[in-house]
């Protein structure tokens, strides 16, 4: 039996700052560092504009913005290649993340 889908996905939203500052208290989990954690889920949920609002929260709460992943890639290196990231990139490095 197929699951169906209970949401769909929004695409473009825009996030108050309450909101984007919720994505700096995601839990930790065992196998990945908790600030490359939140990175990701924001790159993943957030459009351009909300994601630099975010880095700038992450970078004021003192998180690690070169926090890598179990790979040993930091959220900058890991999107390198994505077609369509480049205002994400260019936060994370107005942020301080290095390549």
């Amino acid at each position: 039996m197929a699951l169906k889908k209970d949401k769909q996905k929004v695409l473009g939203e825009t996030f108050s700052d309450d909101r984007v500052r919720g994505f700096l208290e995601i839990e930790p989990r065992d196998c990945i560092n908790t600030d490359y954690l939140r990175l990701e889920r924001a790159y993943r949920s957030m459009n351009a504009d909300n994601f630099t609002t975010f880095v700038q929260f992450f970078v004021e709460a003192n998180y690690d913005i070169n926090a890598q992943n179990p790979r040993g890639l930091n959220l900058l290196q890991e999107i390198q290649e994505h077609h369509q990231a480049s205002e994400y990139r260019s936060a994370l490095k107005a942020g301080g993340a290095k390549i």
